[in-house]
């Protein structure tokens, strides 16, 4: 099936509001937790030598190389969605429709720092904007959508 192009006056696509996105984040978050902690465990055990900033640090950059690696992997993949979007029915996509790229879905996910340090104004502005975008997708130019077996 031939994905749908998103317009400005494109009424039949269904774009994905702000609680499900939350719904489908804590999903995610359920995920995440074992491969995070269990990598954070393995850094205090390696580095227990080291000085507690060194620790923090070191645990800091590897669970964001996990999150960045699940969800830039699973945006740009065959399913267009993290493991919490595929189960709420929703995807990401490019104007067009289709599947981005991982670089676009890297740039996605490290631009979701800007909404957050934003306090948080970035990820609300899904309640607001006409296409349901927060900071992030404006500025990586994505779309969540909801999927066709939704």
């Amino acid at each position: 099936m031939n994905p749908q192009p998103i317009s400005e006056n494109n009424e039949t696509t269904q774009f994905g509001g702000f609680w499900i996105r939350v719904g489908a984040y804590f999903i995610d978050l359920v995920v995440l937790i074992v491969p995070t902690l269990l990598v954070s465990f393995l850094v205090v055990s390696v580095y227990a030598t080291r000085g507690q900033a060194m620790i923090e640090i070191i645990d800091l950059i590897s669970s964001l190389i996990i999150w960045w690696i699940y969800f830039a992997i699973l945006h740009s993949s065959k399913w267009q969605a993290s493991i919490g979007k595929k189960v709420v029915g929703l995807k990401v996509s490019d104007k067009s429709g289709n599947r981005i790229s991982f670089a676009r879905a890297t740039g996605r996910y490290f631009a979701t720092i800007l909404s957050t340090v934003t306090f948080c104004i970035g990820y609300m502005m899904v309640g607001w904007t006409k296409n349901k975008q927060g900071l992030h997708d404006m500025i990586a130019e994505t779309y969540v959508i909801r999927s066709e077996n939704s």
